[in-house]
């Protein structure tokens, strides 16, 4: 079963922990995080590897504890991967090769 949902279901019992992680995001300066970037976060690398189906405490508690951090090293990971980047051009060969 696909992650995304595999947690769907539970998605709106948690949306106020995660509208309140988004406040506290915001309060740090992070205002552009929108509540399904978030979610993506969540889904893609906090549970990637859960195997049982999670009890909607845990959901919550996972949610609170996210540090800010952990979410812009993964937005900036997630930024990487979607970039284009072409070798076409011989001066980006160089840049790469120094």
């Amino acid at each position: 079963m696909d992650d995304s949902h595999r947690f769907e279901h539970l998605r709106t019992q948690v949306q106020p922990a995660v509208a309140s992680k988004l406040m506290e995001f915001q309060l740090l300066g992070l205002d552009s995080v929108s509540e399904q970037e978030f979610w993506d976060f969540l889904i893609k690398k906090k549970w990637r590897k859960r195997k049982e189906e999670m009890k909607l405490y845990e959901m919550i508690q996972e949610i609170l504890s996210v540090k800010a951090s952990d979410y812009i090293h993964f937005a900036t990971i997630e930024a990487y991967k979607t970039s284009e980047f072409s070798l076409e051009d011989e001066d980006e060969w160089k840049e790469l090769l120094k």
